[in-house]
């Protein structure tokens, strides 16, 4: 019987699960919208339906009891405040929410370290220290182990991913000692772990559940960003991944970690190597304020990407940017217009181009790598006159990618704990 484990990614929008085979390949995937359960997606109880109809959806294609693992990821900086059995206490904090207290985002910003995560808004650990003070509070926990801990009944857990943007050294491997200073209860923060480390096992009640054996590890998952890039097949130095969705984001495995928090630039830890990278205000979505998205490809089927306009955009919505130049009051450079459309959208293409090469040169300037390939995730990587623009660029090779389910990602972590645990 071949051995299986399943990846699980909550997101914004829903469930996903993958489950994977030793070789990586995919045996079986699905996905649940959050909105069938909630209109709501703060609510833990709409994010544990989802879970739940995901994984009893992908188990009914499977072979259960073949299954050895299962990881879970989510979004990087959302918190919850759970009282002992792992009862929320509190609406969470979403990744992309912001704490309005000035009196703990000022003690942050004096005792934390000047590499420290903490400082990029919106700073998990000012979340943590806003949830510290509720009655009967016992932890304050991401939102993958809040999931994963209704698997295997441990809310005391979290993983050097998850953990950076509330104050975690990830160089030192520790909780440093400045928290406390910046008025965070220590006793709440949980014990951290490496990605694919075994945490526990599926509870009895779950495995019943889920028709799953019993000693089914339950694996340290990671951010949904860091399972975004394990999915896509990247594992060299060098090797990036661009995701061209309605910003521009670019990630480059690192053999040394990079921070420079006025770029929005940090590190996470995978293993002995580091995923540095960095988010931009240009990309889709500046072009669907031009063009609606049918437009988009018909216009792009004009393009000759082997030529250029001359035209030197820089494609912004509004004026601001963080990455890969930190300006928040940058103008768009969007004329002068061509008369023709086409010309239009492939003076913006260039200009996006041009932003992902200098993002990836102002990485190398930081101390990363250089560039020896990408990697293309998002609705932009299906554009091939854009990719051949990029292309032209950048001047490395376009690699495929293997999956672009960040559940994928996550199953690798299984397929990692499973082997630790000699389970497959």
């Amino acid at each position: 019987m071949m051995p299986l484990v399943i990846g699980i990614d909550i997101g914004t929008s829903g469930a996903r699960a993958v489950a994977m085979r030793p070789d990586f390949s995919i045996a079986g995937q699905s996905a649940v919208r959050l909105d069938t359960f909630s209109q709501d997606p703060r609510a833990p109880s709409a994010w544990w339906q989802a879970v739940q109809a995901a994984l009893t959806e992908l188990l009914s294609g499977i072979d259960g009891a073949s299954v050895r693992a299962i990881a879970v990821d989510g979004t990087s900086g959302t918190l919850l405040p759970v009282d002992a059995a792992g009862r929320p206490l509190a609406e969470p904090l979403m990744y992309n929410d912001k704490v309005a207290d000035d009196g703990i985002l000022a003690e942050i910003a004096r005792e934390a370290t000047e590499p420290s995560a903490a400082h990029v808004a919106p700073s998990g650990l000012a979340k943590a220290c806003l949830f510290q003070h509720l009655p009967g509070i016992a932890a304050v926990l991401h939102q993958t182990y809040w999931t994963s801990g209704n698997l295997s009944g441990r809310f005391d857990v979290s993983d050097e991913n998850n953990a950076l943007k509330s104050g975690y050294d990830v160089e030192a491997r520790r909780w440093p000692d400045w928290i406390a200073a910046a008025g965070m209860r220590m006793d709440l923060l949980p014990r951290v772990v490496e990605p694919g480390d075994v945490t526990g096992t599926l509870t009895p009640a779950m495995a019943d559940l889920f028709g799953l054996p019993r000693d089914v590890a339950v694996v340290a998952g990671t951010t949904d960003g860091c399972a975004s890039f394990l999915a896509t097949g990247a594992t060299a130095i060098g090797d990036g991944v661009t995701a061209l969705g309605s910003s521009l984001t670019i990630k480059i495995l690192s053999d040394r970690p990079i921070s420079a928090p006025r770029f929005g630039i940090y590190s996470h830890r995978l293993g002995d190597t580091w995923l540095a990278g960095g988010a931009s205000n240009s990309g889709g979505k500046v072009l669907t304020q031009h063009f609606p998205l049918a437009r988009i490809i018909e216009l792009s089927a004009a393009i000759d990407p082997t030529t250029e306009t001359g035209l030197d955009y820089y494609p912004l919505g509004t004026a601001g940017e963080r990455f890969p130049i930190a300006d928040p009051a940058l103008p768009p450079r969007l004329t002068p217009r061509p008369a023709d459309d086409a010309d239009y959208l492939k003076a913006m293409l260039e200009g996006m181009a041009a932003i992902e090469a200098l993002g990836y040169g102002r990485l190398a300037e930081l101390g990363a790598p250089a560039l020896t390939s990408v990697r293309s995730v998002g609705g932009g990587a299906a554009n091939p006159a854009w990719t051949a623009i990029r292309q032209r660029k950048l001047g490395v090779d376009f690699l495929p990618t293997l999956s672009d389910e960040a559940a994928a990602g996550t199953a690798r972590l299984a397929l990692k704990g499973a082997a630790k645990a000699g389970l497959a």
